[in-house]
Protein backbone atom coordinates (compact mmCIF):
# COMPACT_ATOMS: atom_id res chain seq x y z
CA UNK A 1 0.00 0.00 0.00
CA UNK A 2 1.60 3.47 -1.26
CA UNK A 3 1.57 6.98 0.84
CA UNK A 4 -1.09 7.64 -1.67
CA UNK A 5 -4.05 5.13 -0.80
CA UNK A 6 -3.71 6.48 2.22
CA UNK A 7 -4.74 10.25 1.57
CA UNK A 8 -7.76 9.35 -0.33
CA UNK A 9 -10.88 9.98 1.53
CA UNK A 10 -13.54 7.05 0.79
CA UNK A 11 -16.40 9.26 1.75
CA UNK A 12 -16.14 11.41 -0.81
CA UNK A 13 -16.12 8.09 -2.97
CA UNK A 14 -20.03 7.62 -2.75
CA UNK A 15 -22.88 9.97 -3.98
CA UNK A 16 -24.84 12.02 -1.48
CA UNK A 17 -28.49 10.71 -0.43
CA UNK A 18 -31.05 11.85 -1.78
CA UNK A 19 -32.87 15.17 -0.56
CA UNK A 20 -35.52 14.48 2.39
CA UNK A 21 -38.83 14.62 0.66
CA UNK A 22 -39.86 17.41 3.51
CA UNK A 23 -37.90 20.02 1.63
CA UNK A 24 -40.25 19.61 -1.06
CA UNK A 25 -42.97 20.05 0.66
CA UNK A 26 -46.07 22.38 -1.21
CA UNK A 27 -47.97 23.74 1.53
CA UNK A 28 -50.07 26.42 1.71
CA UNK A 29 -49.02 30.00 0.06
CA UNK A 30 -48.19 32.61 2.87
CA UNK A 31 -50.39 35.67 2.93
CA UNK A 32 -48.61 38.39 1.55
CA UNK A 33 -47.82 41.88 3.92
CA UNK A 34 -50.65 44.16 3.99
CA UNK A 35 -49.17 48.12 3.40
CA UNK A 36 -49.40 48.64 6.96
CA UNK A 37 -47.42 45.30 8.06
CA UNK A 38 -45.02 46.80 5.03
CA UNK A 39 -44.39 50.36 6.67
CA UNK A 40 -44.04 49.00 10.39
CA UNK A 41 -41.74 46.56 8.89
CA UNK A 42 -39.58 49.69 7.35
CA UNK A 43 -40.18 51.81 9.91
CA UNK A 44 -38.58 49.53 12.54
CA UNK A 45 -35.73 48.59 10.04
CA UNK A 46 -34.42 52.19 9.93
CA UNK A 47 -34.19 52.45 13.34
CA UNK A 48 -32.88 48.91 13.77
CA UNK A 49 -30.18 50.45 11.25
CA UNK A 50 -29.75 53.68 13.57
CA UNK A 51 -28.96 52.67 16.88
CA UNK A 52 -25.74 51.33 17.90
CA UNK A 53 -25.72 47.80 17.96
CA UNK A 54 -26.03 46.58 21.69
CA UNK A 55 -23.19 43.81 23.43
CA UNK A 56 -23.57 42.59 26.73
CA UNK A 57 -20.74 43.75 29.10
CA UNK A 58 -19.93 42.67 32.35
CA UNK A 59 -21.16 45.83 34.44
CA UNK A 60 -18.47 46.98 37.52
CA UNK A 61 -19.76 46.12 40.70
Amino acid sequence: MSDTDRDIDHTLAYPEPPASPLWHRDGPRTRPLTLEQQRRNRALLLLAQKRPRQTTTAKAA
